[in-house]
């Protein structure tokens, strides 16, 4: 039978290689992407029935990236996150248009590590929310 297959996800990190928690990051994200990927056939010597019955996010394309965002993905990630949680994307914003002009400034403010996930329409960012951007990443969509 004919079906379309659906196209991975896309996870960015807009990554700060000088910062510790961007860096624990990244490795984090390595991870999920590659146990999110990894599959175990019924014929290897283990019993896999756990790993089979656990709920996994679904595999992911992860693209890890010291290049900010341009000003359409940045509008787009602070939609994502709403309006009254712009500084937490872009330092000391608090509406969309102050993030916007911010960022225009200095592309620097940019609060890093800042996880997106395109298709599901998630964001997250900061050195202090590496769970949240964890959390966000292992919620399956619903």
């Amino acid at each position: 039978m004919f079906r379309f297959h659906k196209s991975l996800d896309i996870i960015t990190l807009f990554h700060k290689a000088t910062s510790p928690a961007s860096v624990r990051l990244a490795t984090a994200l390595r991870q999920a992407s590659a146990a999110a990927s990894e599959t175990s056939t019924e014929d290897q010597a283990s019993d896999h029935t756990a790993q089979s019955n656990a709920v996994r996010r679904p595999e992911f394309k992860l693209e890890i990236t010291e290049t900010p965002p341009t000003a359409d993905q940045l509008r787009t990630i602070l939609d994502y996150v709403g309006k009254q949680r712009a500084g937490t994307i872009v330092e000391g914003a608090t509406d969309e248009q102050e993030a916007l002009r911010r960022y225009r400034e200095n592309a620097e403010r940019l609060q890093r590590p800042l996880v997106v996930d395109w298709n599901n329409g998630r964001a997250a960012a900061g050195e202090n929310s590496e769970s949240e951007i964890l959390k966000m990443l292992n919620d399956l969509p619903k």
